[in-house]
C-alpha cells in the first residue's frame, strides 16, 4: 500500500455546541479544522472533508467536500463510506479518518494504524488511561476500500455503531497512552474550547 488518503469527519450536528460546524470554531487563534489539517496532511496522500449541507463554507480549504450518501445524519460511519467511495474513484486501497474536533491527535497516527491493521485491513485508534483502561477512538481509523460495499449494506440495514461493524471484521487496535492527556481529546462544548486552549500550552 502506498500513501493513504485522509478524510476529516466533520459531518456531525454539534448539538452540544449549539449547532453549526465544530470544526470551524476557533481555538487558540485557529479553527479546529486547521489544527486537524496541520496534523493529518503530512501523514496522508491527499485530504478530503466529510461534511453535509452547503459545501461552500469549506471552499477556502481547497479540499474536496464529501457529503454523506446516506440520509438522516446516521453518524460517522456514513462519513467513512463517503470517504471510501471517494478513495475508490482515486484508485486508493484505503483511507484514514480523523475527527474535525480533535486537535491533538498523534503525528504517527497513520503509521501506527497501518502497523496495527487486522486481517481485513481495518484498524482503530485507542487510548490507554492511567489505570490501564483502553478506550477505542472509533472516528480515527484505517478503512480498506474493499469493505465499502459491506459497510454500505450495513448502513442500509440500520447499523450505526462503529465498533459493532469493526469488531465483526476483526479490526486491529493501535493504542496510545493518554499521558499527560488523551491525544484524542475532542471539543464538544464551549467549556472544551477553554480546556483545549489550556492544553495548547503543553501539546
Amino acid at each position: 500500500m502506498s500513501g493513504v488518503p485522509g478524510v476529516i469527519l466533520a459531518g456531525g450536528l454539534a448539538t452540544r455546541m449549539g449547532g453549526g460546524d465544530k470544526g470551524l470554531r476557533v481555538v487558540a487563534g485557529r479553527r479546529l479544522i486547521d489544527h486537524v489539517i496541520g496534523r493529518l496532511e503530512p501523514q496522508c496522500a491527499g485530504l478530503a472533508i466529510n461534511a453535509n449541507g452547503d459545501p461552500a463554507r469549506f471552499a477556502g480549504f481547497g479540499l474536496p467536500v464529501l457529503a454523506d450518501s446516506v440520509a438522516g445524519y446516521p453518524g460517522p460511519l456514513a462519513g467513512v463510506l463517503a470517504g471510501l467511495d471517494w478513495a475508490a474513484a482515486l484508485g486508493a486501497e484505503a483511507i484514514v479518518t480523523a475527527a474535525a474536533d480533535t486537535p491533538f491527535f498523534p503525528g504517527d497516527l497513520v503509521v501506527r494504524l497501518r502497523a496495527a491493521a487486522g486481517p481485513s485491513g481495518l484498524a482503530l485508534a485507542a487510548s490507554r488511561d492511567a489505570l490501564g483502561q483502553v478506550r477505542a477512538q472509533p472516528t480515527f481509523g484505517l478503512w480498506p476500500v474493499a469493505l465499502r460495499e459491506d459497510l454500505r449494506a450495513a448502513l442500509a440495514g440500520g447499523l450505526r455503531k462503529i465498533v459493532l461493524w469493526t469488531e465483526a471484521h476483526a479490526a486491529g487496535l493501535a493504542v496510545w497512552d493518554a499521558a499527560p492527556f488523551d491525544p484524542f481529546f475532542n471539543v464538544n462544548t464551549p467549556e472544551d474550547i477553554a480546556a483545549a486552549e489550556h492544553l495548547m500550552g503543553t501539546a
